[in-house]
Order: C-alpha cells, then sequence, then structure tokens
C-alpha cells in the first residue's frame, strides 16, 4: 500500500521523482524504489514523505483510508469556502 500511496501524492502533486527526491533530499533511485514496492523508507524519511504531503502515517501506510487537509491557521470562513469547494468537486465527479 505504502508504495501506490506515494507515487499518488507524488503525481497530485504534479512533482517529478527527481523534484521529490530533491525536496527530501534523497535520489530519485531511492524515490523509485519505493514506487516500485522494492525498498521502504527509514522512519525519518518516511516523516518527510508525511510532512512534505501533510498526510498522516496510517493514511501512508494504508490503515486509514480518508486523507485529510491541514486547515490549522485558517479562518473559519476559509475552511467553510474550501467546503464549499470540496463539496462542488464532489457533484462534479458524482455526475461522470
Amino acid at each position: 500500500m505504502f508504495y501506490e500511496r506515494v507515487k499518488e501524492l507524488r503525481l497530485s502533486h504534479k512533482m517529478s521523482q527527481v523534484e521529490f527526491s530533491h525536496k527530501i533530499s534523497t535520489s530519485k533511485q531511492v524515490i523509485s524504489n519505493w514506487e516500485n514496492d522494492y525498498a521502504t523508507p527509514a522512519l525519518d524519511m518516511f516523516q518527510k514523505i508525511c510532512e512534505t504531503f501533510s498526510v498522516s502515517a496510517d493514511y501512508l501506510l494504508g490503515i486509514e483510508s480518508q486523507n485529510f487537509l491541514d486547515v490549522s491557521g485558517l479562518s473559519m470562513e476559509q475552511i467553510a469556502h474550501l467546503q464549499n469547494i470540496v463539496n462542488d468537486l464532489k457533484a462534479v465527479n458524482s455526475e461522470k
């Protein structure tokens, strides 16, 4: 599950393996190995991945199926606006 989630997150953030590797101070080959399920990251790297994509370790490991958006620091009005956007996107997806 990890290898699927890390690739999905990287692609959803429109990052190449090279860009992602630079962001977390590792090599493209390491990213490729993770995404192909040939290796797993050390704990410090695992933490960097979670921080980079603002996801929980449980989500990254597939224990939790929902991904949460960190809205700390936003006003209630801003959070409500984001919720409206999410609702609109869900409605569009359900129409497909």
